[in-house]
């Protein structure tokens, strides 16, 4: 499992960001085509939301790659 963590004054990342950020997609545009095709799962849910906001504790699944948010 990888750890992606937020940035001291952030109290959330969304979906589509954390996405970009642990370098899972290359741009907004590939994280929005993936994310609404249904390929991503948000504590263990399908999550069609780029916008879905992630705080501490929450974890993404993608392409067989889990990420936990901490602080």
């Amino acid at each position: 499992m990888e750890t992606l963590k937020l940035r001291e004054k952030d109290e959330y990342i969304t979906l589509g960001q954390l996405l970009k950020a642990v370098g899972m997609v290359e741009n907004g545009a590939e994280a929005k085509e993936v994310i609404t095709a249904g390929e991503v799962m948000v504590n263990g849910e399908t999550d069609t939301r780029r916008g879905r906001k992630l705080r501490e504790g929450d974890t993404v699944l993608f392409d067989g790659t889990e990420i936990r948010v901490v602080r």
